[in-house]
């Protein structure tokens, strides 16, 4: 076994908690066999990657969101109002050249000045917010065509999952449904629910609830069809009394008070047994937060403000912009493409191992599901390979890990002689900047839906085009190093990330460097009134592929809790088991019985890394010892993971401490941000207080 802090990454050992069979390795493999054993360049759509030419095109700085107005609420607080839809549209995702893409994603529908930008993208705006001053925004779901008549989805919806379920009406809806012969693909109308995650002390009603969906206002919504989720109606009438605020056909109108530090958030959809496919269509944007006691940051030489790296955008900024961004939103996606320059996304659970049979009803797997999805083209800021020019100067880069399943490890060292500090991550400002140049490598470790805050220094850079590289897995993580446990993704591919294009700088470079950046202090939570104990778990079954060779694979994703040792699986539908009181804290347990690492997002709040440990295996060294058994002292957490996350790296075969305050009341998710694991039962509600009364089931 292996311990797990080594250089830039959090090492481990990879435990195998199934069969050896052929199929099964994708959610984890044997120690000490290498991918390249088992897998071949990552499988995709109808357009070879290695034929899309790189670095052809600049990389969008994404523009900031449009305000509609400012309003006053009870007690003349001033908020920040948005009208934000999301819509299906053509965007040029690849290269001048080739077809363009369809995609969704949102973009204003109003803006208080003439000079807004009414765009609809993919990834979308950014919303600019100030530390407790509250956003409104109307999250309206625009997918329809030009005659009003709903858009089915551009991706194939598996059925046989617990998913959102409009067909099944106000009785059948947000279930998993029965069938007496397995299902083809849904092509109704699309439910979405907009989640900002990382949002710190919104209420429930806002929180983008699962459960909380709603379709278009389209003029054909078939007969029966439920229209919204079953939680919309009472989390309308709770946003009504608290803000006043209305909901109705096609829309719901969130708050977010921002009580979070300045941090990186982000905006994605969050509808039930759909979010894969949703998000992978398109709809995310960045949300920043600025402003307040946590975002003065000092020079230590002489104790006054520092200065980081600027501009950002701004609001009503021109269009293609005149002016030189140095701090800059960087979203990191991967997608697969067609010829025709279509996404592709696997119409069928073949695609993952194989597995053709029986499926549901007959059998125990899902026909369109696939339990991970790793693209083989690398999409940043909404194109593929991109370039972005920069001086020989220090510039603030403040990244998203937003692939669907792919674990990155950022590799700064094919551009020569920059040094790269991180001074943030998912809750705002570390405790102090951490050199990755000098201590990690220069190299950065991101799960999915991680955000790191980094200032990279060109100023030593040479002039001329330089490559910022992936050498994390084209395969599920397990933790470890690369090269002695997995290989570099594929060097010509998914390998790369975007080029920098070093020029010289045009003036004196004012920012502080980062050595000499005094981060606000971090204010520790008090100590935990309550340990718990939960458990990711996964469940496999014994499927044939075409040939009728037998082949193990996942079935599903689950979480569970955990009683003197031993782990029970949970799904969806199960009670709430996590029920802290109004302002307990607590420290969750997460014991990892699986062979996959998996990003954990807990929706609400942020909380503190305490501390991880390696669990006991079995003689075998194949799996986790029942009872659970602690093996080793605890480790403490990466440089990177102080202050405050809202998503952490849990990895196989260790428990994962973290410590949380739970202040405000109300019914939320937790969840693994694999979202293909998401939308395949490991998400489960949890609940701070009690119930709420009226709320639903």
């Amino acid at each position: 076994m292996v311990e797990t802090s080594l250089r830039f990454s959090r090492r481990t050992f990879v435990a195998w908690v199934g069969g050896a069979s052929a199929g099964y390795y994708l959610f984890g493999r044997l120690p000490g066999r290498r991918a390249s054993e088992a897998l071949a360049l990552v499988a995709g759509g109808t357009l070879d990657p290695t034929t899309i030419a790189k670095f052809q095109t600049p990389m969008l700085i994404p523009p900031v969101m449009p305000r509609a107005a400012t309003i006053r609420q009870r007690g003349d607080k001033p908020v920040d109002y948005y009208e934000i839809s999301m819509r299906q549209f053509e965007q040029q995702i690849l290269p001048a050249g080739l077809p363009a893409t369809t995609v969704w994603g949102y973009g204003a529908k109003a803006a208080r000045s003439n000079r807004g930008l009414l765009v609809h993208h993919a990834p979308s705006l950014t919303i600019e917010a100030r530390q407790s001053r509250p956003v409104r925004v109307r999250w309206i779901n625009e997918l329809v065509s030009a005659d009003g008549s709903y858009l089915p989805h551009l991706f194939a919806v598996d059925q046989t999952l617990h998913w959102a379920n409009p067909p099944g009406g106000t009785g059948g809806r947000d279930s998993r449904p029965r069938f007496t012969e397995t299902p083809g693909r849904y092509t109704g109308p699309v439910p979405m629910v907009t989640h900002v995650h990382g949002a710190v002390g919104v209420n429930d009603d806002s929180d983008g609830y699962a459960e909380a969906w709603y379709l278009p206002a389209a003029t054909d919504i078939p007969a029966g069809y439920a229209t919204e989720g079953t939680w919309y109606e009472f989390f309308a009438g709770q946003a009504a009394r608290a803000y006043g605020v209305e909901w109705g056909p096609g829309f719901a109108t969130f708050q977010y008070p921002n009580d979070n530090r300045a941090a990186t958030i982000w905006y994605h959809d969050h509808a039930l047994g759909m979010t894969r496919l949703n998000v992978y269509a398109g709809p995310a944007g960045f949300y920043l937060i600025r402003g307040g006691p946590d975002d003065v940051v000092l020079d230590s030489r002489t104790g006054l403000a520092a200065s980081l790296p600027g501009p950002a955008p701004r609001e009503n900024d021109r269009f293609p912009s005149n002016k030189r961004y140095r701090e800059i939103a960087i979203a990191i996606q991967d997608r697969s493409f067609n010829t025709d320059g279509s996404l592709f996304y696997p119409d069928s659970r073949a695609f993952f191992d194989g597995i053709v049979h029986d499926y549901i009803p007959d059998g125990e797997f899902s026909p369109i599901w696939n339990p991970e999805f790793f693209g083989n083209t690398i999409m940043v800021n909404g194109n593929t390979w991109p370039f972005q020019t920069v001086e020989q100067r220090r510039y603030r880069l403040r990244f998203l890990n937003g692939c669907q399943s792919r674990f990155l490890m950022l590799d700064f060292n094919r551009i020569p002689d920059v040094e790269v500090w991180q001074i943030g991550n998912e809750g705002g400002f570390l405790a102090a900047p951490v050199n990755l140049t000098a201590n990690h490598e220069n190299r950065l470790l991101m799960g999915p839906a991680e955000r790191a805050d980094v200032i990279a220094d060109f100023t030593n850079v040479p002039l001329g085009n330089h490559i910022l590289a992936n050498i994390g897995p084209d395969e599920p993580f397990g933790g470890g190093e690369p090269d002695e446990d997995f290989d570099h993704a594929d060097a010509d591919t998914t390998g790369q990330i975007m080029q920098f294009r070093v020029v010289p700088a045009v003036e004196i470079d004012d920012s502080t460097p980062p050595r000499f950046l005094q981060l606000p202090a971090i204010t520790p939570l008090p100590a935990q009134t309550h340990t718990r104990q939960v458990a990711l778990i996964e469940k496999a079954d014994e499927g044939l592929d075409e040939q009728g060779e037998a082949i193990e694979g996942p079935v599903e994703a689950l979480l569970g809790t955990v009683t003197d040792g031993v782990w029970t699986e949970r799904e969806w539908t199960d009670p709430v088991t996590e029920n802290p009181g109004v302002g307990d804290t607590e420290v969750w347990e997460i014991y990892n019985t699986t062979a996959d690492a998996h990003p954990m997002h807990i929706h609400e709040i942020t909380f503190e890394v305490v501390n991880r440990q390696r669990l006991l295996l079995d003689e075998s060294q194949e799996q986790v010892v029942q009872p659970i058994q602690l093996d080793g002292d605890p480790l403490l957490p990466e440089p990177g993971e102080t202050g405050f996350k809202d998503t952490v790296i849990a990895y196989p075969g260790q428990v994962t401490r973290v410590r949380a305050q739970f202040d405000t009341a109300g019914q939320f998710v937790w969840h693994c941000h694999i979202v293909e694991h998401e939308d395949n039962e490991m998400m489960r509600p949890y609940r701070i207080g009690p119930r709420q009364p009226g709320q639903p089931d």
